[in-house]
C-alpha cells in the first residue's frame, strides 16, 4: 500500500510532530514499505492458528502471598506529614453537612 505526501503530512500534523520536506519524503517511503509488508503479512493463511497474547511460553515469577507481620504503626506513621493517633490525618474532601 503505498501513501501519499499528503496522508503522511495529515499523519504527521496530528501525531504533532514538525517534519521537513526531506523528512516528510523519507517518511513516506519507510511507511509505504510498512504497509506494503502488513499487507503481506495479511495475504497469509492463518486457518486453524490458535490466537495467542504472546510468542513464548509465560509463567507468573512472583512469590506466593503469604501473610507476614504488618509494620507497627508506629514505623509506618513516622514519616507522615500529619498523624491523627493512629492514622494517617487527611484533609477532609466530603462536605461535612452531607455525610450520612
Amino acid at each position: 500500500m503505498a501513501l501519499d505526501l499528503q496522508t503522511v503530512r495529515k499523519v504527521a500534523t496530528l501525531a504533532r510532530l514538525s517534519l521537513s520536506e526531506a523528512d516528510l519524503q523519507k517518511m513516506t517511503e519507510q511507511l509505504s514499505a510498512i504497509l506494503t509488508y502488513v499487507d503481506q503479512l495479511g495475504a497469509l493463511n492463518t486457518d486453524g492458528v490458535e490466537p495467542m497474547a504472546h510468542p513464548l511460553p509465560i509463567q507468573n515469577v512472583f512469590r506466593d502471598d503469604e501473610p507476614v507481620p504488618s509494620l507497627p504503626v508506629d514505623a509506618a506513621l513516622a514519616n507522615a506529614p500529619k498523624r491523627v493517633g493512629d492514622f494517617f490525618g487527611v484533609p477532609a474532601v466530603l462536605d461535612q453537612s452531607e455525610a450520612s
